[in-house]
């Protein structure tokens, strides 16, 4: 059987940054060179970075992108790579009027172009477009329609990009109408729990309808809300997995593969889908026989909480890396989840880019003030402490609040002054806020929620105990200090603005609130659907009159780190002015 050495890099990329992303794929193209690659490959818009955004819809950006495209062409034939084929995902327009779809010519697409001989050989859209969860892809893109096979030392290879994969029907099958010997996608493919199981199975799964060996390869780092955590898979005909890429980590998977010869009447035309084969002939005799040498490794898979932790860390990195921050600011309660942003923080970052202030008001216990410190001095974090006394008994002077007012008056102090000491020193606030006290509305708007990211903001409270106890067993393991004070874990949690406060004088318990939310929330289930699931009806229409009336506030939260299938922003979109009630 022929053989050939492919290199999957699983890279970072920015989006927009055209000139970095050019010269990310250089290097590592060079690297797989080192490592004898025959075909080298990069993820999905690895050039442009993902997602673009409303920049498709840009013409000078897209242009930027084409012409990138051509300079890297000529640049990779200029540095001695010109006889190695490089397929990398970029930001295309379609040259003709796509009326089904209401698009002219010149509508943006989602595309990919092998790289050869110092110029693009060929270039292809993605065919089926994501529509669901952060995606929008038809508010930008025309999809393609072509079936591309590029022959490569006796052997066809089918290209497709990321949903071509996820959708039935397409590509898929279509590559083994054409004859293929392998099915290589890129993807960008964003991180939420348990889908590396999800991406596993579907994975097996094309092989075994494709007909020949899969290859997946897939983006790493952070965008904004989104992280990609590579997790780059190569299966075989039958689902058995040759190789497994390590998650959240950039690196090179290049492996030896046998594969089927190309069979010289393979098909043209036509096949699946409406698909029109487009073939790319680079050379049709396999290469001399050699000894296989690599195997591209198998990465073991992160545990639950050790996943969800690295893709918090990993989101939050590139958020203030990617925007040009140096440090970032939080205020220290002493609680569970500042400690835990705190310990995120600086896991991403380093201790030393992390200031953290304690801004205690005559309710604030001594021991939420001495966790503070001690969680200072675990870490290695700065540390300061701003009494908010004084400023409080002025407002109040002046103001004579009561009640809520006066509460939320602690919070909008802290927030104030958070504010002030980032615009003074440079830091940017990192807002402490989880996914439980988000959906029912139990924050303060400009005081808890100040800030220009939100790092657990997608993390439901029950979980923000097993992380933090999972980063404390982790440090214990490793011999170093666990970083989260065992007393900001296991105390009732409280925001302090009253005497005696607990938050389950407001909200349920934790466990019962986080379960009903998954339903709501997570899984768009309605009251009565909840109430079937053995909760009370009462607590049932309490908390989704609290989650309705909230939306208004999460519109103003900062944006953070999706983990879940179904964070608060682009996955989840609701009216702000809406009548309708699940509990009416």
């Amino acid at each position: 059987m022929p053989q050939l050495r492919l290199a999957l890099n699983q890279i970072d990329s920015t989006v927009g940054d055209l000139a970095a992303n050019a010269e990310a794929i250089l290097r590592w193209t060079r690297h797989s060179a080192e490592q004898g690659a025959h075909l080298v490959a990069f993820p999905e818009m690895a050039l442009t970075g993902y997602p673009v955004e409303d920049l498709a819809l840009r013409s000078s950006f897209v242009e930027a992108s084409r012409a990138a495209l051509r300079d890297l062409a000529a640049r990779l034939a200029a540095e001695g790579f010109g006889e190695l084929p490089v397929l990398v995902g970029y930001l295309d327009r379609s040259e003709t009027a796509q009326p089904k779809y209401g698009q002219p010519a010149g509508a943006p697409q989602n595309a990919a172009a092998v790289l050869h001989r110092g110029e693009v050989a060929l270039t292809f859209a993605k065919h089926h477009l994501p529509n669901y969860g952060v995606f929008d892809e038809f508010r930008y893109f025309v999809p393609g329609d072509t079936m591309p096979v590029v022959r490569l030392h006796g052997v066809d290879i089918a290209l497709a990009i990321c949903e071509d994969l996820w959708q039935d029907g397409g590509r898929v099958p279509a590559a083994r109408s054409a004859g293929a010997g392998l099915l290589l996608s890129i993807n960008a493919s964003p991180y939420e729990r348990d889908k590396d199981d999800t991406r596993l199975e579907l994975v097996r799964k094309r092989a075994q309808e494709a007909g020949c060996t899969t290859a997946y390869l897939a983006m790493i780092g952070g965008q904004d809300e989104l992280v990609f955590d590579g997790d780059s898979i190569v299966v075989a005909p039958d689902g058995e997995v040759l190789a497994r890429a390590p998650q959240f980590a950039e690196g090179c998977v290049v492996m030896d593969l046998d594969l089927p010869r190309a069979d010289p009447d393979a098909p043209a035309g036509v096949v699946d889908d409406g698909l029109r084969i487009d073939r790319l002939v680079l050379s049709e005799e396999p290469l001399p026989a050699y000894e296989p040498e690599l195997t591209g490794g198998y990465a073991e898979r992160l545990d639950d909480a050790e996943e969800v932790y690295s893709a918090l860390v990993v989101g939050l990195r590139a958020y203030v890396k990617k925007n040009g921050f140096r440090s970032v600011l939080i205020g220290l309660s002493g609680g569970i989840d500042s400690a835990l942003v705190a310990a995120i923080a600086c896991d991403a970052i380093g201790a030393e880019n992390v200031y953290g202030v304690s801004m205690p008001s005559k309710y604030s216990s001594e021991h939420s003030r001495s966790d503070a410190a001690q969680l200072a001095r675990r870490t290695g974090l700065h540390f300061r402490t701003v009494a908010i006394e004084p400023m409080f008994a002025a407002y109040m002077d002046a103001l004579g609040l009561t009640g809520l007012a006066e509460e939320n008056l602690q919070s909008r102090l802290r927030g104030t002054l958070l504010m002030a000491i980032s615009n003074q020193e440079g830091h940017i606030v990192l807002a402490p806020g989880n996914k439980s006290e988000l959906a029912v509305g139990y924050s303060t708007l400009y005081g808890d929620s100040v800030g220009a990211y939100g790092p657990i903001k997608d993390v439901y409270k029950t979980s923000i105990f097993q992380l933090a106890r999972w980063r404390n067993r982790a440090a214990q393991e490793r011999g170093q200090t666990p970083p989260i004070p065992e007393n900001s874990i296991t105390k009732p949690p409280s925001a302090e603005l009253r005497p005696g406060q607990v938050d389950t004088d407001s909200l349920p318990d934790y466990p019962v609130l986080d379960a009903i939310l998954d339903l709501y929330v997570d899984r768009d289930k309605g009251a009565d659907v909840i109430v079937a699931a053995g909760f009370e009806r009462e607590l049932v229409v309490r908390t989704l009159r609290m989650v309705d009336t909230a939306e208004y506030k999460r519109r103003q939260y900062p944006p953070g780190t999706k983990i879940s299938a179904k964070g608060f922003g682009k996955d989840r979109r609701l009216p702000i002015t809406n009548r309708w009630r699940e509990h009416a």
